[in-house]
């Protein structure tokens, strides 16, 4: 009998084709199709930003700039690269601001990230708190600095940290997602009780609703997924909203323990390109968190 660890190798590799690509045979009609998921065009890199990345780095280059104004073009060169996936060059960037002006609270914010993604969270609180201290207003430091103890396996005080960023913006959706998955790894139970209770506060015609729905069980998985076009008026549009209905899909097949389909949805969120979404960015940690455990798994 193979190790747990290459029974987890086995599905992160081919099960998201397995699922998605049925055996053709002979008989099977051409026209039948085999993805039971909905799919947009994975979004192509935005021309105007590479644009604007070659000007910034024009600019770069002029003498005349004072340390302050260097540090405002790296930071936005930083977030154009951002935006397209280049992580490694955004990071140069954010490191280059922060040097040249240490009080622009914004860089803090996204190395934060960054050290998240790489789960440096040690590294990250320090980021996110410098944000804090910088402006006690920044409210998506309580966003990302939560996140980071999330996945630090801090959730009591990641719990805390969506609270506040909930109590900002009580409204939104997403907000109680990430408060309702911190707070389900400290207690299930009173975790889906709070979900409910905040739920009342949300507007039912926002799309991102069907989100609590779908946690609260009052709406199937297969209802959301034949909604989640709905209203959606361009392939950009879908694409963000499928990157963050597959991320969420996927904790709710983490939280119940089936791995594998948890793997196939944050591969889905993957396939989107949506560069910029929280979803997309800890989509691609979920991943290399599980492989992590694999090859932990493979060691024992």
């Amino acid at each position: 009998m193979p190790k747990r660890g290459n029974r987890l190798r086995l599905l992160l590799l081919p099960l998201l084709c397995m699922s998605l690509l049925g055996c053709q045979s002979t008989q099977q009609a051409a026209d039948v199709p085999n993805v039971t998921v909905p799919f947009a065009v994975p979004l192509a890199a935005n021309f105007r930003n590479e644009i604007a990345i070659a000007r910034y780095s024009e600019l770069l280059q002029n003498k005349t700039l004072d340390s302050e104004q260097q540090a405002q073009l790296f930071y936005n060169r930083g977030m154009l690269y951002d935006s397209l996936g280049l992580t490694t060059l955004a990071r140069i960037d954010f490191n280059r601001a922060v040097k040249l002006k240490p009080d622009l609270a914004e860089v803090y914010n996204f190395l934060g990230i960054h050290h998240t993604l790489r789960q440096e969270y040690g590294t990250a609180y320090e980021m996110f708190d410098a944000v804090l201290e910088l402006n006690t207003d920044h409210e998506y430091a309580y966003l990302n600095r939560g996140i980071a103890l999330y996945y630090g396996e801090r959730p009591a005080l990641a719990a805390s940290d969506f609270e506040s960023f909930l109590e900002r913006s009580p409204q939104d959706p997403y907000r109680l997602m990430w408060l309702y998955l911190a707070e389900s790894e400290v207690d299930p139970v009173a975790a889906k009780a709070a979900l409910k209770q905040h739920s009342q506060a949300l507007n039912n015609d926002e799309w991102a609703t069907q989100l609590v729905q779908l946690y609260l069980g009052e709406l199937s998985q297969q209802a959301f997924l034949a909604q989640v076009g709905d209203g959606v008026k361009s392939q950009q549009e879908f694409a963000e909203r499928l990157c963050e209905a597959y991320f969420y899909l996927a904790k709710r097949y983490q939280a119940q323990g089936k791995t594998g389909k948890a793997i196939e949805f944050f591969k889905l969120a993957l396939a989107t390109n949506v560069y910029e979404f929280v979803e997309h960015k800890y989509a691609r940690l979920e991943l290399q968190i599980i492989a992590d455990e694999m090859n932990r798994a493979d060691v024992s």
